[in-house]
């Protein structure tokens, strides 16, 4: 049975996969979930498919060419994105014009659903792999997956242990030799990002997200994310909220 924290996490993916045009924060949390490498909730947001997906602006009179335009657009910000997250400027613009070239040659709509998803899940699949580049063993790599698919419960490194099969206090070794931070650092830090975008990209209060995210308490969160950005989370959303990237706000 799910616990209310998994029941307010899977309502908050809920909330932003289901949200229309009309609201920017659906779509920029797409492209985060591509930036970061989540393969998995790059799906989730894939469905309904591009071609299915309701209230898509009107680019050209013409369905299949309105349809291609999308596609251009969604192509161009995740390559936006993925330089953002560390990506390389060739890799990522040469992926770009090799899907929009493929876009301009597609004949029907299901070509153009089949390349969408393609792209995306390239994109995000290039991007889980730059996340891990300087992880060389097997175990940390299983740790990071872990923590990114355990944000909303309460991670420890003895549950990492179990995980990977190893001694905690050789795993706490081993992964601050390959990553450079501890392991409690690492999930905080994660964690804070996750933050962050549920700040700028949803209604969410700070003791709502602090619940989400297992902080013991909306205080200790409150400090950790002062700690990681120099600001409160009220300031943090008044300066960010809803930045849809494009020097605007959603109003």
């Amino acid at each position: 049975m799910l616990t209310d924290r998994e029941l307010f996490y899977k309502e908050y993916i809920r909330r932003e996969h289901n949200t229309f045009r009309a609201s920017y924060p659906a779509e920029l949390a797409f492209y985060t979930a591509i930036k970061t490498g989540d393969i998995r909730k790059t799906r989730e947001f894939m469905s309904p498919s591009i071609i299915e997906k309701e209230g898509l602006g009107t680019l050209s009179e013409n369905p299949l060419q309105n349809i291609k335009y999308h596609l251009v657009i969604t192509i161009a910000m995740s390559a936006r994105y993925c330089i953002e997250g560390g990506m390389d400027l060739a890799e990522a613009y040469g992926l770009s014009d090799i899907y929009i070239q493929k876009t301009d040659r597609c004949k029907t709509p299901a070509e153009i659903e089949t390349l969408h998803r393609t792209a995306c899940l390239d994109y995000a699949s290039r991007m889980r792999l730059l996340r891990k580049r300087k992880i060389h063993t097997g175990h940390i790599a299983k740790c990071v997956d872990y923590i990114y698919d355990h944000l909303h419960t309460r991670i420890t490194v003895s549950r990492l242990a179990d995980h990977t099969g190893l001694d905690s206090s050789y795993l706490s070794r081993l992964f601050r030799k390959e990553t450079g931070i501890t392991i409690t650092e690492y999930i905080r830090t994660q964690k804070i990002d996750t933050a962050k975008n549920m700040l700028a990209y949803s209604d969410y209060g700070a003791a709502q997200i602090a619940s989400v995210l297992a902080f013991p308490s909306q205080s200790y969160f409150s400090e950790i994310f002062r700690k990681h950005t120099g600001m409160t989370p009220l300031l943090y959303r008044k300066t960010h909220a809803r930045e849809t990237g494009l020097g605007r706000k959603i109003p």
